[in-house]
C-alpha cells in the first residue's frame, strides 16, 4: 500500500485548480424559511469542510446525533486527515440548507457510510493546503509536516504558515478527485482513540436545547386528537362528528383536514385540556387479530413467498442426518417508546416552511413534507434538533407531519409534543414475526442443513398524521431482513435455505424498523437451534459453534466474548439444579448488517415465580475500523440493556379493534434496579473499512439470553418476552 508520503514524492508538480478569491461568507442557514442555500454539491470539499482564519475547522456532518456518539468520530475522521486536533474541530446543526446529504442515519451507517466521505474531503483539503504552504514555505511538499494545522518544513519550527492563515474565511473551489492519498491506519493519531464526546458537557450540564425546548415568534402550542389507539393500518379511523361545545370554556382553535384533528392554543396547558376534552366520535372497524390470535392469522394468511437463498439440497440432507431439530419463535410488536414523548415546531407559510423536527432523515422528511403540504421540497427548511432520541423510525416524522398540517391551518407557527398515550399508541411499532427453524448435524457435530421460513409484514410508509388527513395507507418492502443471510457466512452449512412469506400488512397494526428490525427474533430461534444440536451432540455450545465457524472475524467475537465470560465448557443443562432460583449460562452470535457480534448471557430463574432476572451480560462486536472504541463500547452496553428489557418485558398489547399499550403501566420496560451487568468488548480490525457498531450485538444477546433459560432449565421457550406467566407455563409443560 501507497502512503500519503509516497504519493507526495512521485506526483511531481501537481497542478491544483482552485481560487482564493471568493469569501466563504458564514454559511449558515438562512434567515428566512426556504430561502438561498449553500451549495451541498457532494463533489466538492467546500460541501464537507471549511478552515477559518483562527486555524479552526468546521465538518458539516450529514448524519444526526441520536446520542450514538457519531458526530465526534467523524470529526475525529477529519482531524486525522487533516492533521487538527478535536479542540480545533467542530460541527453545525444538521439542517437541509447548510448539511450534506448523506441519506438518512439509521442501518448503522452515520461511520459506515460517512466516514469515507468526510475522510476523503478532508485528504483532498490537506493535499491542496500543502501545495498552497509549498509555494509559501519555498519547499516542495514532501518536505513538509504539519501538527494542529501549523505547516512547516521538516526539521524546521520556523517559517511557519497555518491553515487559516492559508485559506481561512475562504472557498476552495476544489472538487473531491477521491484520489488525494489517506492516512495508513499505521499513522493514525486520533483514528482509534476515544476523545471525549463533544455532545456530551451541556447535556450533563443541562444546557443542551432538545426539540422540547424550540420556540419560534408568535408559536402555538398543538396537541393531536385521535383514537387511544391505532387500529389496523389498511383502516384509516373515520371522523362521525366532533363536538366544539365540549370545550367552548377553553380558549383554543380547532383544526381539522379529513380526520386529522388537532387543537391550537396560545398557552400549553390549554392545548392538552382542549385535547384531552374534546368529543370525537369515530368509525373505526374492529378488524385486528389481538395478541391471542396474531400468530395463527400470520400462519394462515394468503403470502408472498419469496426464496431469499437456497443452496445445496436442504431436504435430502434433513433426511439423512442423524440428528435434526426444529425450533419456532413468535416474536411480538416491540414499541420504540421514546422517554420523552415526540415533538416538533413548524412554520408554514403560503410559499415555504421551516420545520424543526427529530427525525433521524431530514432529507427524506423534506421530500414527505412537500407532498403533505403542497410545496416544492426546495422550499421546505428541515433542521434536525434532537429529541429523546430513540432508535428506529418511531414517532418523530408523525409528529413532524402533525406540526406541519397544524401550522399550515393555523396559520401560524404551531408546536406539537405528543401525550404519552400518542407516543405509544400509535408507533410505528417493530414488526410481529414467526419463524420456524429446521436443522441437521451429522454424526461427527457438523452441521449439515439448514432452513428457515419467516413470516412478517412489511413497513408501513404513510404516517398516521398523513393518513388521517387524506393520504392512502401503503406498505414498502421490508422482508426477512438482513441478518438470516449473514448464517451464509456465519455457519459453515452446505445445505441452506432461507424462505420469505410476506403477510398483508393492511390487518395488522403499523410496523417500521426498531433497533436490529427482526434480528431478534430470528436468533432467538435460529441460536436455539444451533445449542439443540450442540445438545444432541453432547457438545459444548461454545466449542460446537468454534468447529462450525470458518470465518476468522465470526470466530474472532465468539472467542472473544467467551473468553471475557470466564466461559467454561461443558454440555448445556449439565448443571442444573432443583433449587427454586436456578441459574444458567448461554453464547451466541448474530449480527444486523455487516459487523459481527458475539454474546454471553448469564440468568436466574424463579421456578416458583417465574420471574427472569439477567444478572450479567457480555457482548463483543467486531465492527472493523473501530474510529472511537469507547463509543462502541457504550453502544454495546446499551443494546445490551435494551435487548434484556425486550427479552423480558416489552410487548404491545392490542385487541381487536386498537392498541391497549397506551403507558408505562401496560408497556413496562426494564427498571434500573433490574438492569444486568454488562461488558462491552471491541474487536479492532485498524486494516478494516468500518462496518456499523450500533445494533449488531442485540441478535446475538437475545439467542444467549434464551440459551441460558435452557442451561438453567432444560426447557426450550419459542416466545418473548419471557414473563413470569409464559415461564411458568414452559415449566409446567
Amino acid at each position: 500500500m501507497s502512503t500519503r508520503r509516497d504519493f507526495i514524492k512521485t506526483s511531481g508538480a501537481l497542478v491544483v485548480g482552485f481560487s482564493l478569491g471568493d469569501a466563504l461568507a458564514a454559511q449558515g442557514p438562512p434567515s428566512a424559511p426556504g430561502g438561498p442555500a449553500r451549495s451541498l454539491d457532494l463533489k466538492q470539499v467546500d460541501t464537507w469542510l471549511a478552515i477559518h482564519p483562527d486555524n479552526t475547522a468546521t465538518v458539516y456532518i450529514g448524519f444526526a446525533e441520536l446520542g450514538q456518539g457519531a458526530s465526534t468520530a467523524l470529526l475525529q475522521v477529519a482531524g486525522e486527515e487533516l492533521d487538527l486536533d478535536m479542540s480545533q474541530l467542530t460541527t453545525v446543526p444538521l439542517d437541509t440548507t447548510v448539511t450534506p446529504n448523506q441519506g438518512g442515519t439509521y442501518s448503522s451507517a452515520s461511520i459506515n457510510r460517512g466516514s469515507p466521505q468526510i475522510r476523503a474531503a478532508a485528504a483532498e483539503a490537506r493535499r491542496a493546503l500543502l501545495q498552497l504552504a509549498s509555494q509559501r514555505l519555498g519547499a516542495p511538499t514532501d518536505r513538509l509536516a504539519v501538527a494542529r494545522g501549523v505547516i512547516t518544513v521538516a526539521g524546521q519550527p520556523q517559517p511557519s504558515v497555518t491553515y487559516g492563515e492559508l485559506i481561512g474565511g475562504r472557498r476552495f473551489d476544489l472538487e473531491v478527485s477521491g484520489a488525494a492519498p489517506v492516512k495508513s491506519p499505521r499513522e493514525y493519531r486520533l483514528v482509534g482513540s476515544s476523545p471525549a464526546r463533544t455532545d456530551l458537557t451541556d447535556k450533563v450540564g443541562g444546557r443542551h436545547a432538545y426539540t422540547q425546548h424550540a420556540r419560534l415568534p408568535g408559536m402555538l402550542h398543538g396537541r393531536v386528537v385521535r383514537p387511544r389507539g391505532q387500529a389496523a393500518f389498511g383502516v384509516t379511523p373515520r371522523v362521525v362528528s366532533v363536538d366544539e361545545a365540549s370545550v367552548r370554556g377553553i380558549p383554543c382553535r380547532i383544526l381539522r383536514r379529513g380526520s386529522f384533528v388537532g387543537v391550537v392554543a396560545e398557552r400549553e396547558w390549554d392545548a392538552v385540556r382542549a385535547a384531552r376534552d374534546l368529543k370525537v366520535t369515530w368509525d373505526i372497524a374492529p378488524t385486528l387479530p389481538g395478541n391471542a390470535a396474531l400468530f395463527t392469522r400470520m400462519r394462515s394468511e394468503q403470502t408472498q413467498d419469496r426464496v431469499v437463498l437456497d443452496r445445496g439440497d436442504v431436504g435430502a440432507a434433513l433426511a439423512g442426518a442423524p440428528h435434526v431439530v426444529s425450533q419456532i419463535v413468535r416474536g411480538p410488536y416491540q414499541a420504540h417508546a421514546a422517554l420523552g414523548p415526540n415533538c416538533a415546531v413548524a412554520d408554514v407559510r403560503p410559499d415555504s416552511a421551516l420545520v424543526i423536527s427529530p427525525t433521524q432523515d431530514i432529507y427524506g422528511t423534506r421530500t414527505v413534507l412537500a407532498g403533505v403540504l403542497g410545496l416544492p421540497a426546495e422550499r421546505i427548511q428541515v433542521r434536525y434538533q434532537e429529541g429523546a432520541s430513540n432508535y428506529g423510525h418511531g414517532t418523530q416524522d408523525d409528529v413532524t407531519e402533525a406540526a406541519a398540517i397544524l401550522s399550515q391551518l393555523a396559520g401560524r407557527p404551531v408546536r406539537v409534543q405528543f401525550m404519552r398515550s400518542d407516543e405509544h399508541g400509535w408507533d410505528n411499532y417493530g414488526r410481529a414475526h414467526l419463524g420456524d427453524v429446521r436443522a441437521a448435524a451429522d454424526a461427527a457435530g457438523r452441521i449439515v442443513a439448514y432452513e428457515y421460513q419467516g413470516w412478517q409484514h412489511n413497513w408501513m410508509n404513510v404516517e398516521p398524521s398523513a393518513q388521517l388527513a387524506g393520504t392512502a395507507p401503503a406498505e414498502r418492502d421490508g422482508s426477512l431482513g438482513v441478518s438470516p443471510l449473514n448464517l451464509g457466512s456465519m455457519y459453515d452449512v452446505a445445505n441452506l435455505r432461507l424462505v420469505n412469506h410476506r403477510v398483508n400488512g393492511m390487518g395488522y397494526l403499523r410496523g417500521a424498523w426498531l433497533r436490529s428490525p427482526l434480528d431478534l427474533s430470528f436468533s432467538f430461534a435460529s441460536e436455539q437451534a444451533v445449542d439443540q444440536l450442540a445438545f444432541l451432540t453432547k457438545a459444548d455450545p461454545w466449542q460446537f459453534r468454534q468447529r462450525n465457524i470458518k470465518d476468522p472475524r465470526w470466530l474472532g467475537v465468539l472467542d472473544a466474548v467467551a473468553r471475557a465470560a470466564k466461559w467454561q465448557p461443558r454440555p448445556a443443562a449439565a448443571a442444573r439444579s432443583r433449587s427454586r432460583v436456578v441459574t444458567g449460562r448461554g453464547i451466541a452470535v448474530g449480527t444486523h448488517l455487516a459487523s459481527y457480534g458475539g454474546a454471553v448471557a448469564e440468568l436466574e430463574v424463579d421456578t416458583r415465580t417465574g420471574r427472569v432476572r439477567i444478572t450479567h451480560l457480555y457482548g463483543a462486536i467486531d465492527a472493523g475500523l473501530a474510529v472511537n472504541p469507547g463509543n462502541i463500547e457504550n453502544q454495546i452496553g446499551g443494546q445490551l440493556i435494551q435487548t434484556a428489557s425486550r427479552m423480558l418485558k416489552e410487548e404491545v398489547l392490542f385487541n381487536t379493534s386498537g392498541v391497549t399499550s397506551l403507558d408505562w403501566n401496560s408497556y413496562p420496560i426494564l427498571r434500573f434496579s433490574e438492569a444486568p451487568a454488562v461488558t462491552a468488548i471491541v474487536v479492532q480490525r485498524l486494516e478494516e473499512r468500518s462496518t456499523g457498531a450500533g445494533e449488531e450485538v442485540m441478535a446475538a444477546a437475545a439467542a444467549a439470553v434464551a440459551n441460558a433459560f435452557f442451561d438453567a432449565t432444560g426447557v426450550r421457550l419459542e416466545e418473548y418476552p419471557l414473563t413470569p406467566a409464559r415461564v411458568l407455563a414452559a415449566l409446567a409443560g
